[in-house]
């Protein structure tokens, strides 16, 4: 394979971005999808990237001191099985990933130097960077070619299972659940599925087309492991970051030491710590106001109210495809009438929960978790409130009086119990009575994906099929929903490997209008992510998934 020939798409992809078929942050993340990197594509649209391809370290950032930031601190000890952002915050800032996806959503290469795909997008070729592991030894492709294997190995648990499919056949393991069905489960497509080309060479044979693969390979589940460590994460464990792990308690703090012996840039700070201030978000408000920590995950918008006339604080903000949904399990008696989901749906003035829940800072949800900024979304009638239509629905399917519910949440972050409360109260004039299971954020985590009918917070991705395959492709782990509908999947596939912008907004427009009218959420919002940090905190930039990369930051003397 020639190693500076662009993929073919690129010159196409040119053409309509000339044309105007296409804009320029289209262009730039198919292009460098496909392995044009990113300092060529930028400089194809006429413009500088805002964020370097390639870590260099800033010789004018100050060097020293102590970083403090409120933060969950959660289980650890599977990465491949993270289902939390918390979890990978700290796991990143030792074990790292192939590829970067910036806040520009943009990917560029990582522990991956170079990718290409060949034309028909099945075969994908990735060169491994010459770094070292903390001990010492030499990062190989023999190295991530088992991190792949193992988060793939249902054995794992991981939900990448849910975006590589492509790499996956599902099998009958001949064993049976309890109603008598096939208990069914996955394994890898082909005995070369994953290809060690060489000691820096690792080959993706795909079973299906694929666009995203290099996107796929920053997903928070994917870091990747020192494998004689057997998958597991602690304090003390290798891995090719600029920090090591040297304390860590959950629902307590998790501390990091930096290296000086980082491959890329930085680390400028000794010593990060990440520290858990509990479910109650007066404790963030009142630790940042004291300046008892220097920054904070995320913030709440009451919070923001509050914080944005501190004068030692700086405010960061950006509108994502970042969400929550009412999500039911539609193989539950009360949810299995598709009339019914929709009922729930119409019942909701998704524009009056953003206003209500969240201060108005985002846009209005759809109901079919497909966002306006993604490029593959395509624009429908908007599915305003009906309540008439909703009650009509609910009488056809057998509730004539309305049908009492119960939706589990948990109090943290408070947007998430406005929203809840928002719908409640609108779910009332359609005869549809909701009663609000509110857990400790501990205990939700434990049973967000079993509960009938729960609120679950979904992190932004950079194209619209990305979180669609994660949450409701039948069959994947988190699938928490249980959706499956044979249209949609097949949809999905098609998309995922649909190169051209256009052809796959039309894929995905029809699986909006699925998700509409049958499908097993109730979305009422997209919402802006906030989060504020202390001005002496140098080179934070929010990244649109909150991942904090802890290397780039200093703090002024």
């Amino acid at each position: 394979m020639n190693k500076n020939k662009n993929h073919p798409h690129i010159s196409t992809l040119k053409k309509q971005l000339n044309a105007g078929d296409i804009d320029r942050r289209d262009f730039l993340r198919s292009a460098t999808l496909l392995g044009m990197s990113a300092t060529a594509a930028y400089a194809v649209t006429g413009s500088m990237s805002a964020i370097a391809s390639e870590a260099t370290s800033n010789p004018l950032m100050p060097k020293g001191g102590t970083l403090r930031i409120g933060m969950r601190v959660m289980d650890v000890s599977n990465p491949h099985a993270y289902s939390w952002l918390y979890d990978a915050n700290i796991g990143r800032q030792v074990t790292e990933y192939l590829t970067i996806t910036g806040q520009d959503n943009i990917t560029r290469p990582y522990l991956a130097e170079s990718w290409q795909a060949s034309d028909d997008l099945k075969t994908w070729t990735f060169k491994i960077r010459d770094v070292k592991w903390h001990s010492g030894r030499s990062l190989t492709a023999q190295d991530v070619a088992w991190n792949i294997e193992h988060a793939l190995d249902p054995a794992t648990g991981s939900s990448i299972i849910g975006v590589m499919n492509y790499l996956l056949d599902k099998y009958d393991t001949g064993k049976k659940d309890k109603d008598g069905n096939p208990v069914m489960s996955t394994r890898l497509w082909s005995n070369n599925a994953i290809e060690v080309v060489d000691d820096h060479t690792v080959r993706l044979n795909l079973k299906v087309p694929q666009v995203a693969v290099p996107e796929h390979l920053f997903s928070f589940m994917l870091p990747i492991l020192d494998p004689a460590e057997g998958g597991k994460f602690g304090p003390g464990s290798n891995g090719t970051g600029p920090f090591e792990l040297a304390e860590h308690q959950v629902g307590g703090r998790a501390v990091l030491k930096a290296r000086n012996d980082y491959w890329g840039e930085g680390p400028y700070i000794d010593e990060l710590q990440f520290i858990d201030l509990g479910d109650d978000p007066t404790a963030s408000v009142a630790a940042l106001a004291s300046q008892q920590i220097d920054g904070v995950y995320e913030m709440d918008v009451e919070q923001l109210l509050v914080l944005k006339n501190v004068p030692h604080l700086r405010i960061y903000n950006a509108l994502t495809s970042d969400t929550a949904v009412a999500r039911m399990q539609v193989d539950r008696p009360e949810f299995k009438d598709p009339r019914v989901r929709k009922a729930l749906r119409l019942s909701i003035d998704t524009q009056k929960c953003l206003e209500l829940a969240h201060q108005g800072l985002g846009a209005a949800g759809e109901h079919h978790h497909v966002c306006s900024i993604h490029p593959d979304y395509k624009k429908l009638p908007f599915m305003s409130r009906n309540v008439a239509a909703a009650k009509k629905l609910l009488a056809e399917a057998g509730h004539p009086n309305g049908i009492d519910l119960e939706i589990t949440a948990k109090p943290d972050p408070a947007w998430e119990v406005a929203a809840i409360q928002t719908m409640v109260e609108q779910w009332k004039e359609a005869g549809i009575r909701v009663k609000i299971n509110l857990l400790p954020s501990a205990q939700y985590w434990e049973v967000w994906d079993k509960v009938p009918f729960g609120f679950t917070h979904w992190n932004h991705r950079p194209l619209g099929f990305m979180v669609l395959g994660l949450a409701y492709r039948s069959g994947v782990p988190w699938n928490e929903s249980h959706f499956n509908n044979a249209e949609f999947d097949d949809l999905l596939t098609k998309a995922e490997g649909t190169l051209d912008i256009s052809e796959r907004r039309q894929l995905l427009g029809r699986i909006e209008e699925i998700f509409q009218e049958e499908g097993p959420i109730i979305q009422p919002l997209w919402r802006s992510i906030t989060t504020a940090y202390n001005k002496k905190v140098l080179g934070f930039n929010l990244h649109p998934t909150l991942y904090i990369f802890a290397n780039e930051l200093a703090i002024e003397n």
